[in-house]
């Protein structure tokens, strides 16, 4: 089986608006967003399904999102992040950072935004610095 194009992104053969990464884990940005500043976080190592991610990982995605999330949550100026596991589009575990002001700004079946890659990077180096804010 091929890399998933998240394993792509990983290794730095495609490019991706990071916002954060660790050892373990990376955000970047969803180049098809529900709304702008909607984040996929991911494990760097590959397993497709989010459920079968070994429970030390798993826990702490959630804390690493929990900490870009906040980031996104000062940049977009949002009432919440919502939080969402799909799974059928890219078989690589992740979730996705959502800005959301109403119940439907997480709704999938939603148009997706069409943002620039200037958009994008301008969102992701918000979310960077703010994160580095966080830190200190």
């Amino acid at each position: 089986m091929g890399k998933s194009i998240f394993s792509r992104i990983v290794a730095r053969e495609i490019p991706a608006h990071i916002v954060a990464e660790d050892e373990v884990f990376l955000a970047f940005m969803d180049i098809n967003p529900l709304a702008v500043g909607h984040v996929l976080v991911i494990p760097k190592n590959e397993v497709d399904y989010f459920f079968d991610v070994d429970d030390v990982t798993l826990s702490a995605m959630i804390v690493f999102a929990k900490r870009v999330a906040a980031a996104i949550k000062s940049v977009t100026a949002c009432q919440r992040v919502g939080v969402a596991v799909v799974g059928f589009e890219v078989p690589h575990a992740h979730v996705h950072l959502v800005p959301m002001n109403t119940m439907h700004d997480i709704n999938f079946a939603n148009p997706k935004l069409k943002l620039s890659a200037e958009a994008l990077a301008k969102t992701a180096a918000d979310i960077k610095t703010q994160m580095a804010r966080a830190v200190r």
